[in-house]
């Protein structure tokens, strides 16, 4: 059973610089909330309550504003700051103690989530006790991703932006990991960019035929943020949904009450504390 979940948040953003030279990408909004909330709510949904959030160095303190240490949400929010980017495996090295002896489930903070039956399929991800698991989707253009094919859900072949076309299933920023990955992340070599790769760590799983697939479905959507195109286009999503249906994306409050964690008087605090708003004009109606 997975029960800890890290969001790696790092990285410069500089794709969307002069956005990112103040302020951390992750912090700034995706319509009507911050982009943490997203990735945070996925974390939320399959019922992972202990999560690390992996920032950039001198960050720490704008992300403590926002997110002190999950409280308030039926929680436990730690942080580690991460000097430089290393690629995505180099989280769980830095997380290793907050792993301990448990599997983990790592988001990338840029990636944007939606389903239908998107929580019963987290609820059985977590219960992965060997191996590995990725989120696939499928995708127009390919050759920009990471991308595998695979068969009966087991994962035959990997690559990264593939010049010749062999699946149009991209990898995405969502992982299951038993608790080997902390080792497996410690005997990777980096890569010509300098940056231990996330593939090579999933072609180790895959050499052992541990490594798995579940699917995001024709009714879901995966977004990365990482561009101003797709900022954009991720923050138009969200708010055409919200306004035609009436319920929140990532209301990480509601996550918690629905879940149990918290109570009413959790919401109540959660109000003051973001003051006169439309988020808090939702909370309200959560509680009347």
């Amino acid at each position: 059973m997975i029960k800890k979940g890290i969001i790696l948040s790092g990285g410069k953003g500089t794709r969307m610089s002069p956005l990112t030279k103040a302020v951390n990408k992750q912090l700034l909004p995706i319509y009507d909330k911050p982009l943490i909330y997203y990735p945070l709510s996925i974390l939320m949904l399959a019922k992972i309550r202990d999560i690390l959030i992996v920032v950039n160095k001198g960050q720490l303190d704008q992300y403590k504003k926002l997110l002190p240490d999950g409280k308030n949400l039926g929680i436990k929010i730690s942080y580690v700051e991460q000097d430089k980017p290393r690629g995505l495996p180099d989280a769980f090295i830095l997380g290793e103690k907050f792993i301990g002896k448990s599997g983990v489930s790592l988001i990338l903070g840029d990636n944007f989530f939606y389903g239908q039956y998107l929580s019963e399929k987290l609820n059985n991800s977590i219960k992965l006790n060997k191996g590995a698991k990725v989120f696939l989707h499928r995708v127009k253009k390919p050759e920009k991703y990471g991308v595998a094919r695979f068969k009966k859900n087991k994962i035959t072949l990997i690559k990264e932006k593939p010049k010749k076309f062999f699946s149009d299933f991209a990898i995405t920023g969502l992982y299951f990991f038993d608790n080997n990955v902390v080792k497996l992340s410690k005997k990777l070599k980096p890569s010509k960019r300098g940056e231990l790769e996330i593939t090579d760590l999933l072609n180790l799983y895959k050499k052992n035929n541990k490594l798995s697939a579940d699917f995001i479905g024709r009714g879901g959507a995966w977004l990365d943020t990482g561009s101003i195109s797709d900022y954009y286009k991720t923050s138009d999503f969200v708010s055409a949904i919200e306004n035609r249906q009436g319920f929140k994306i990532a209301c990480v409050e509601e996550i918690a009450l629905l879940n149990k964690w918290i109570t009413r008087k959790h919401i109540n605090n959660s109000i003051k504390f973001y003051g006169n708003c439309e988020y808090s004009d939702y909370l309200r109606k959560l509680i009347k």
